[in-house]
């Protein structure tokens, strides 16, 4: 691929607009499907848990942390409006149940009162974070008292190796996550690493892991 075509790929990875934009939400629930069912399944989730997705894409995951408990509540941000749109849609009944809400909004200026939810999650957002202490401040703010904080990412061993992380794209290792997350307010309690299926980028199989970091408010 050439470089304008890496650029845009980038561009739309970081927030999808325009035409291309409901299908680059469905190409990332194909390439991301297992960091989700990875997250969900760490995220432990029980009856009254509030849950805060950052990043939530189409919200195509949505029903799979509602299936949980009937009396798990959800709310997804997402700073592309196609995706906050396609996510409404998506969960209509759930919206319409006051089980799901979505809104229209960056990550370091969450439209949410303080200590709202016990955890809050964002899968494959952290690369675009441009002032990641000014989001992980906002995210304690919201989070309750000893709320968990989950960050799932490709590790930095796997996203050098994608032709498109050139664009935009600040990579993390499990030690950099970690120490984010115990600099800004955070203990870290546990890390998770899997591997997941070779997928095809273009022509080329690459290698792909899930690396998720749970850190709780101080």
């Amino acid at each position: 691929m050439d470089r304008e075509t890496l650029q845009a790929i980038a561009n739309q990875l970081r927030q999808p607009n325009g035409e291309h934009a409901i299908e680059v939400g469905e190409k990332m629930n194909e390439g991301n499907l297992q960091i989700n069912l990875n997250t969900i399944e760490v995220l432990q989730l029980s009856a009254n848990d509030n849950v805060l997705e950052i990043g939530m894409g189409n919200g195509f995951f949505v029903k799979d942390i509602l299936s949980k408990d009937i009396n798990i509540k959800y709310s997804g941000c997402d700073f592309s409006s196609e995706m906050v749109d396609e996510a409404s849609l998506k969960n209509k009944e759930y919206i319409n149940g006051g089980r799901a809400q979505f809104y229209f909004a960056s990550a370091d200026h969450l439209p949410f009162q303080k200590e709202v939810f016990n955890k809050v999650f964002s899968i494959n957002t952290l690369y675009f974070w441009e002032n990641p202490e000014r989001v992980l401040s906002e995210i304690s703010r919201v989070l309750r008292p000893k709320g968990q904080l989950f960050i799932s990412i490709r590790p930095k061993s796997i996203m050098r190796l994608y032709p498109f992380v050139k664009f935009g794209f600040q990579m993390y290792s499990k030690e950099d996550l970690s120490d984010l997350l115990a600099q800004n307010g955070f203990k870290v309690v546990s890390i998770v690493e899997k591997e997941e299926p070779d997928q095809k980028v273009g022509d080329v199989e690459m290698k792909v892991s899930t690396l998720i970091v749970c850190g709780e408010k101080l």
